[in-house]
């Protein structure tokens, strides 16, 4: 009974055991085939830089092998050197019937003077913002003072760099302009030296600075920087707009160089790309950031960072999530060629001491191999004039970036912004302003995904960030950045030939708010000197 029991047994347990077998067997062998036509994890890698967090070890195990990027990816079906939609709008800043006239308005004792801070484009807001201050205080400006103490120790005064007659001429109607203070009792008169918070408002201004003027009749501001408030009248901001985009010009020597820069850009190619690249070892300390150079970066840029008393610990994996990080040069390089941007495009490259030197530069040039500088465009004889002057060689890169068909840029700076807001005002030539909190982990994940997956998100998350008509809010960032009181839009001729401020809303177009894109300017003047071209 016994032996029949146990033969019961074994054969109900064997019922199960045999399908048991078979379908591990089956996927054995789904498993098998699946290992040998599968690709290779490397199959898809066609970048150059391997996945690094902040501690400087690779994320992932593979060895980095570069392959080479596709000569041109086909992405939409848009223009890629003209913006959409950019022929209904354009600058607009002439002032309204209500706005009266200088001479009616202006008291004959008193005199507003100001020293800028920082290099070249933060001395432009500094000087933009003097020239709508003066009117808000009913007073004569005095030709504002450059500065010439901070980190870029250049000597320039405001006549070397900037066309003084024609700056007094063109703003004659606004506000009253003389070169110098006049004498008082036959001496130099001192003005009385005082400071105003950031960002202060016309109100600020009655409360904090008229009070003194008519005390004094003569004050100087310091540090004149991002010392005037967003929120302003409508009159006043497009004074603003007629100061930074009519009434500063540079010099006769400076315009002539620019332009030939240009013309030989020109010749190369009918258009042409210019890129703002920000990565001085100044910056990248500031930022706090990793940028994948091992231990020597950390000590390097450690050493600098220490300079600055008032910053906190770094925290690099924060400040990138949060897009605060510069883009590399080869980050750069791989978003344009997403873009759609081949590698036969001609790129101008404006940039100070690049971390690293040339071996920063070489994945960018083997992306972009008709690259450019000023130094490679011009002799050492053309460019002597302006080379001991950082403002004039800025300078010079301004006007080449200006003009470029598409201008881009890796940060947040002064000059990045200025660009920004008159390529707005100038037929919203295309600008493209990385988004940097949502490219951060497709450049961090690259090596996990295929390039077709890599270029649909590149473009995916630049939406908005291209240099479009009313891409952003009229809330959004600095009003040098975005002068959205200065663009109008036209409007069909059927509705009587209107013209419309671009305050208007039209839903169709991708709109970016502060929330994606942090465009705040720091407190620390140290930080603005950093970021002041």
């Amino acid at each position: 009974m016994a032996s029949s029991w146990r033969r019961h047994h074994f054969f109900t347990r064997g019922r199960w055991l045999i399908p048991a077998i078979t379908v591990a067997s089956v996927f054995l062998l789904l498993f098998f085939f699946l290992s040998i036509f599968a690709p290779s994890p490397n199959g898809n890698r066609i970048f150059l830089l391997s996945r690094r967090d902040s501690s400087g070890e690779n994320d992932d195990a593979i060895e980095d092998s570069p392959l080479p990027v596709p000569a041109k990816e086909k992405v939409s079906k848009r223009n890629m050197w003209s913006s959409r939609n950019s022929n209904l709008f354009y600058g607009c800043s002439d002032a309204s019937n209500k706005f009266r006239k200088a001479q009616d308005i202006t008291h004959p004792n008193r005199y507003l003077s100001i020293v800028t801070s920082g290099g070249l484009n933060q001395q432009r807001t500094g000087i933009t913002d003097a020239v709508v201050a003066a009117r808000i205080l009913n007073a004569t400006l005095v030709v504002p003072k450059l500065d010439k103490s901070s980190y870029w120790k250049d000597s320039s005064v405001f006549s070397d760099i900037f066309d003084v007659d024609w700056f007094i001429k063109y703003l004659a109607k606004d506000v009253t302009v003389v070169k110098e203070l006049p004498l008082r009792k036959g001496q130099i008169w001192l003005p009385y030296r005082m400071r105003v918070p950031r960002k202060c408002s016309d109100r600020c201004y009655i409360h904090r600075v008229l009070p003194v003027l008519k005390k004094k009749h003569a004050v100087q501001i310091m540090k004149f920087d991002y010392r005037l408030a967003n929120s302003l009248d409508t009159d006043f901001q497009k004074l603003g707009c007629r100061v930074n985009y009519h009434a500063l010009k540079f010099v006769d020597p400076i315009l002539r160089m620019g332009e030939k820069l240009v013309q030989r850009m020109r010749m190369k190619s009918k258009h042409y790309i210019a890129l703002h690249l920000r990565f001085e070892p100044d910056m990248l300390a500031f930022s706090g950031c990793y940028y994948g150079g091992g231990d020597k970066e950390r000590e390097e840029l450690g050493k600098i960072r220490k300079k600055w008393k008032t910053l906190p610990e770094s925290h690099p994996d924060k400040a990138r999530r949060h897009g605060r990080c510069l883009m590399t040069p080869e980050e750069v390089g791989l978003m344009l060629r997403s873009l759609g941007y081949g590698e036969d495009a001609h790129i101008y490259v404006a940039s100070g001491e690049i971390y690293g030197g040339n071996e920063t530069l070489t994945p960018l040039k083997a992306l972009f191999p008709n690259f450019y500088t000023k130094d490679t465009l011009a002799s050492k004889d053309e460019l002597e004039p302006f080379s001991a002057f950082s403002s004039r060689m800025a300078a010079l890169d301004f006007i080449v970036c200006d003009e470029s068909d598409v201008f881009v840029t890796n940060n947040h700076g002064n000059m990045a912004k200025i660009l920004a807001g008159r390529r707005r005002y100038f037929s919203h030539k295309p600008t493209i302003r990385p988004n940097g909190r949502k490219l951060f982990r497709v450049f961090l994940n690259k090596n996990y995904m295929s390039h077709k997956e890599f270029v649909y998100r590149i473009n995916k998350y630049q939406k908005g960030f291209m240099g479009e008509p009313k891409e952003v809010s009229p809330t959004w960032g600095v009003f040098h950045e975005n002068p959205y009181s200065c663009i109008c839009e036209k409007v069909d001729n059927s509705i009587g030939g209107e013209v419309l401020n671009s305050t208007s809303r039209v839903e169709t177009f991708t709109r970016v708010t502060n929330t994606d894109y942090d465009p705040d300017t720091p407190d620390d003047p140290e930080v603005d000197v950093l970021l002041s071209d």
